[in-house]
């Protein structure tokens, strides 16, 4: 289909929880879905994973640069899942992250999304705010980009401020989206979740937050692309946009 970045308009904007919630729905549909960690300092998306993760996304775009992207997938289970998600987080020490964030790092990190594009159905690439150079090269590498803030006040002001960086590297955001809470002219609201995050995914359960993921899917995605059971989440978020 294509691939999409999320990125965070401030730390904490739930960015990670959205990016594996909208592939386990993609993947509750059948789809192959890869979520990429270009957030290496947080290193959240380990969180939603077991097992090991050797090579991690750092290293794949430093020592392990040579290696194919399989080596650093990582699957999530589920019983809601169909198709498949498989992530490649971050895991690494303070000298391995900083090795990362180089020009010459972020250009292998912009390859890793092409490559994830052209191996899966779908790549969602986690992104913190932008202010490194593997977060500018994830969003100028995906062909979605969707600004996340708080939907709050603060949130609505950090989008601003996020345009304005986006623009100043060469890009935009395709669509804004106010998690756990609501703001005026955000695209796409995502309620809150549950407050306890496992490794497996929620939102193929449905419910409101369900929703809200099935409606940032539907706009980062094809709106308009069958599903695998009328009545679903994805067919109800594309009757909704």
């Amino acid at each position: 289909m294509a691939t999409a970045a999320l990125v965070g308009a401030t730390g904490g904007a739930g960015v990670t929880r959205l990016a594996v919630e909208t592939a386990a729905l993609l993947a509750a549909e059948g789809d192959e879905v890869a979520v990429l960690d270009a957030a290496f300092a947080t290193q959240g998306l380990a969180d939603h994973v077991e097992g090991r993760i050797d090579p991690d996304a750092t290293a794949l775009v430093t020592d392990a640069a040579d290696a194919p992207l399989a080596d650093g997938l990582v699957d999530v289970e589920s019983d809601g899942i169909r198709g498949r998600v498989a992530c490649v987080p971050a895991r690494a020490s303070f000298e391995e992250v900083a090795r990362a964030k180089t020009a010459a790092a972020a250009e292998r990190f912009a390859g890793r999304v092409a490559e994830a594009d052209g191996s899966f159905d779908a790549a969602v690439v986690d992104v913190p705010p932008v202010a490194a150079n593997q977060s500018v090269a994830a969003v100028d590498a995906a062909d979605r980009v969707a600004v996340v803030a708080p939907g709050t006040t603060r949130g609505a002001d950090a989008v601003a401020r996020t345009s304005g960086r986006l623009q100043d590297v060469g890009t935009a955001a395709d669509l804004v989206v106010a998690n756990r809470g609501e703001f005026a002219d955000a695209d796409v609201t995502v309620p809150e979740g549950e407050a306890a995050v496992a490794a497996v995914p929620t939102s193929p359960a449905g419910g409101a937050f369900g929703a809200g993921v099935a409606d940032l899917a539907a706009a980062l995605f094809d709106a308009e692309r069958s599903v695998a059971e009328p009545g679903g989440l994805l067919a109800a978020a594309r009757d909704r946009l």
